[in-house]
């Protein structure tokens, strides 16, 4: 069995045009430090928990940052609020502030990220 089984995502990556500025911005939106993972290509991993989803930033000459299409949303349960703060501080432009899901299913808000791409934050 793998650890993948039952989820629909397994892992995902967030295009960059310029990583160290991304990864500041990334360190600085959700207040954690991510890892670096060893490899030829340059990539940053999002903290996550054994079995968790896990993804990363990562810097390819055919992979650009994109306002449409697939969009991701990070966990920041428990800090929407913050986060949001803190977005306001940096590079990042709040697209959609903080919404409630119908059906008690949280919070969401979406972030344009400091390389063009248009994340989502979700929060219970």
């Amino acid at each position: 069995m793998s650890k993948f089984n039952g989820n629909a995502i397994t892992w995902f990556e967030v295009p960059t045009t310029d990583i160290t500025r991304a990864v500041g911005f990334y360190e600085t939106l959700l207040g954690k430090k991510l890892t670096e993972f060893p490899g030829e290509e340059p990539c940053f991993m999002f903290p996550a928990g054994e079995g968790s989803v896990a993804g990363a930033l990562i810097h390819r000459p055919h992979h650009n940052p994109a306002t449409h299409g697939a969009m991701v949303y990070l966990n920041v349960d428990g800090q929407l609020d913050e986060v949001l703060q803190r977005a306001h501080k940096i590079e990042g432009t709040v697209q959609l502030p903080k919404t409630q899901i119908p059906g008690g299913y949280g919070y969401y808000a979406c972030v344009m990220d400091s390389e063009g791409n248009h994340i989502g934050l979700h929060s219970r």
